[in-house]
């Protein structure tokens, strides 16, 4: 049993389809897990606890690996500090503390932004083209994020209010875009040794955030399901994803894997209606069509 098991694990490590829909089920999970931590564990307590599993893991599987990367990591400490804040713990701060004021349908229909301000970065700080038929892609996915956070309200639109949630959400799309551009510029070291140490940074950056929470008052320690949401985002969106997402773009290009991410909305309003029951208005099927189609229209060549 055992044996087939191992074989089965080796077999799905070959399949690099199954293994981005997966990391993309799990990201959009993160969404669901937010709302359900609402009273539950507090927003920046779940921020620091969920990179504990992925450090604890990563540091006994793979310090072999760090080791023989450190001397080029070494070299770029202020450049990895920059990608683990932003990237990694600022996003998901973000998020959750946005948790409270939006639903998980939102939260994950807004990601949808995070590929539209990746290509706006890459143009800033790269100099990369933007062809024509990704600036229709901007723009109907723009329109679709417009139409979410506005509840389908033209007068929201027009007078610029919008929930507060949706607004830090679209903050922590800009980080976590920043983080996806500025990986161009990544050491030329292994995957793993690099997310590695990027895991310890978040967790470590996260802690003095949950000590400004508890000095306020405003931590709590987690409740049983609470555990189970650290748990959850620890072994999940933290760890499996991103292992997934790397063995993916090792078998077939950063390219071909990133359209993947576009699933994230699809997979977490569906979560976010099956678990949490959330509704699912007209116009938020309408904002994941725009949202969708922009992305695909503006990556289809």
């Amino acid at each position: 049993m055992r044996a087939r098991a191992v074989r089965l694990g080796h077999l799905l490590y070959d399949q690099p389809y199954i293994l981005l829909a997966l990391c993309s089920l799990f990201w959009g999970g993160n969404a669901v897990a937010s709302r359900i931590a609402i009273g539950q564990i507090s927003p920046m307590a779940l921020t620091a606890l969920r990179w504990v599993i992925p450090i604890t893991v990563l540091g006994v599987l793979y310090r072999k690996q760090v080791r023989a990367d450190w001397p080029v990591l070494r070299t770029r400490i202020p450049f990895l500090l920059m990608l683990g804040i932003i990237g990694l713990t600022a996003f998901n701060a973000i998020m959750y503390v946005a948790a409270y004021t939006t639903s998980a349908v939102n939260l994950t229909i807004i990601q949808g932004a995070i590929p539209v301000f990746v290509l706006l970065g890459a143009f800033v700080f790269h100099r990369t083209p933007i062809r024509n038929a990704q600036t229709v892609g901007v723009v109907v996915t723009i329109a679709g994020i417009a139409i979410v956070a506005s509840k389908g309200d033209i007068a929201t639109v027009l007078g610029l209010k919008f929930a507060i949630g949706d607004l830090l959400m679209l903050v922590a799309c800009a980080c976590y875009a920043s983080y996806t551009v500025a990986l161009k510029s990544r050491p030329d070291v292994s995957g793993i040794g690099l997310f590695t140490v990027l895991a310890t940074i978040a967790g470590s950056m996260a802690a003095p955030l949950y000590g400004v929470e508890l000095a306020a008052g405003q931590s709590y320690w987690p409740t049983p399901i609470g555990w189970c949401v650290v748990l959850y985002v620890g072994l999940f969106p933290s760890l499996f994803a991103q292992i997934f997402y790397m063995r993916g773009i090792e078998l077939i290009g950063p390219g071909r894997a990133g359209i993947f991410v576009n699933l994230v909305p699809v997979f977490g309003s569906a979560l976010s209606v099956l678990i949490l029951g959330e509704p699912f208005g007209w116009y938020q099927a309408t904002a994941l069509v725009l949202v969708l189609g922009g992305i695909a229209w503006a990556q289809r060549r």
